[in-house]
């Protein structure tokens, strides 16, 4: 992570701790001329917008007083929606049973794409659950070799 994020973590967190709140990521990144520092929050049942708003203003105070980015930039604050990012190990933990996007840094029986239902997560290691054409297969993944991962929606 870049010291940005580094620092909004440190600053968010208790923030977050104390409106029962999860810090999904946090994104510090410069699109055209704007700089945009998003952060992504959760709980059990979803964030709304009153959430985010709390957060938003509790944090912009925060950075208002220790104003540790020397340039403007945007603050976004919001739920991380239906195809959330899976980061941490307890991610891929609480995502068991559920469908999944995976992207691994090198391909793995020929394929570095792969989207199905997460069967299990243990000891490093994603078991996905794929569909090819008409029959099922299973593939194990090593957490180490995953360059992203999100839930997926299935239609």
């Amino acid at each position: 992570m870049s010291k940005v994020t580094d620092m909004v973590e440190e600053l968010v967190t208790p923030i977050l701790d104390d409106m029962q709140l999860e810090l999904v990521d946090i994104e510090y990144v410069k699109e055209g001329k704007n700089w945009f520092l998003r952060l992504f929050i959760d709980k059990e049942n979803g964030v709304d917008i009153e959430e985010c708003g709390i957060v938003s203003e509790r944090l912009s105070t925060h950075l208002d007083e220790l104003d540790p980015i020397p340039h403007n930039y945007f603050l976004e604050v919001s739920s991380p929606g239906a195809e959330r990012p899976l980061k941490k190990e307890a991610d891929f933990t609480k995502s068991v049973g559920k469908n999944v996007n995976i992207k691994t840094y090198e391909p793995i029986d020929g394929e570095k794409t792969f989207e199905g239902k997460l069967t299990d997560f243990h000891a490093g290691i994603l078991t996905i659950e794929v569909k090819i054409k008409t029959r099922t297969k299973t593939i194990e993944v090593p957490l180490d070799k995953v360059a992203k991962a999100r839930l997926a929606i299935v239609f």
